[in-house]
């Protein structure tokens, strides 16, 4: 088992040390399940109750809560503890399944594709026509790259993830396992006969700029025309759908189960939350925020917090909440 002295942990976080300057720790845990071997987190007062009835064995704590250690524990004392976390388990990461280096001997990769240096292909992947890899792309086991994709340096994409024809990936991006990108868009008309539905061929495709992520079973569709396209930053959850030729802008952040119909626009810094919804044709302003289980029925103003169903400024649907409930008491 990996330990780390106190000592270094401090340093590692640019913090101030109180307690016992001895202790070797074997890795971050939450306060609730955290052993006498661990270290936790105090971002907030409110979780000085937790410390003192779990058995960490030390905390980082945000330097504005007054709280000192039992004997035989330690604090850390920094400016942000949530982002002195992220060093932590940097610190305590094991590392990502180790694949051999090079193109495994049941990949199959089209004589007209083009893979830059130190690249990695495992097991069962497939890399299609004039596809083109920058330096450094890591393909999990069974990925794949459909005809003249592109991808920059440094992305990884784990197994199960398909990407289809004339997909643009930017560089240092993270696709988790199973994503589907560049799928036809959701598109269909009736028939003139009545008697069924006809398919609107969808001949875009996908850009992705540089350092996205996108957890699994995520899917991304490709533009009817032109482009879908996700902004450089942008960090995107399990089980989010991307309808056709919408367009994110910079560092948006999309959670679990949340989706964007087709032709949505959303500015720099946008937050949708977990399973929200946003109508087509609708654009949400830069900085806007989208409150969990939300459905946007229309624009959203720069900076401004939506909340319910047809979602509204969040103050007012929450002032709707509490009549209702003071209704529902009489």
């Amino acid at each position: 088992m990996k330990t780390i002295k106190i000592t270094e942990l401090s340093e590692l976080v640019n913090g101030e040390l109180i307690g016992d300057s001895t202790l070797l720790i074997s890795g971050p845990e939450q306060l609730e399940r955290a052993q006498n071997s661990h270290i936790s987190f105090i971002g907030n007062r409110k979780y000085i109750k937790a410390w003192n009835a779990s058995k960490a064995m030390a905390a980082i704590i945000n330097d504005n809560i007054e709280l000192e250690p039992e004997t035989g524990k330690a604090l850390i004392r920094v400016k942000n503890a949530d982002l002195a976390m992220v060093k932590i388990l940097e610190a305590f990461n094991p590392g990502q399944p180790q694949l051999e280096s090079g193109i495994h001997v049941t990949a199959t990769i089209h004589p007209t594709a083009t893979l830059g240096a130190n690249c990695v292909v495992g097991a069962g992947c497939y890399v299609g026509k004039n596809v083109v890899l920058g330096d450094h792309v890591f393909l999990y086991p069974n990925v794949t790259i459909l005809d003249e994709t592109t991808i920059g340096n440094n992305t990884t994409i784990w197994s199960g993830t398909v990407i289809r024809e004339r997909t643009e990936i930017g560089s240092y991006c993270i696709f988790h396992s199973n994503v589907s990108i560049g799928s036809d868009g959701f598109g269909y008309r009736p028939s003139d006969d009545g008697r069924g539905l006809v398919k609107i061929p969808q001949i875009g495709n996908v850009v992705i700029g540089h350092q996205v992520e996108i957890g699994a079973n995520s899917c991304v569709d490709r533009g009817k025309f032109s482009s879908t396209i996700i902004g450089d930053g942008c960090k995107i959850d399990n089980l989010v759908q991307i309808g056709h030729n919408s367009v994110m802008g910079r560092s948006c952040i999309m959670a679990g189960g949340s989706g964007l119909a087709g032709s949505v626009t959303l500015g720099d810094g946008v937050i949708i939350g977990g399973s929200a919804s946003i109508k087509d044709h609708i654009t949400v302003h830069s900085g806007a925020v989208v409150g969990g289980g939300s459905g946007v029925m229309s624009d959203v103003a720069a900076g401004k917090t939506v909340l319910g169903y047809p979602a509204c400024d969040s103050k007012d649907m929450l002032k709707q909440w509490i009549a209702l409930r003071n209704l529902a008491k009489h």
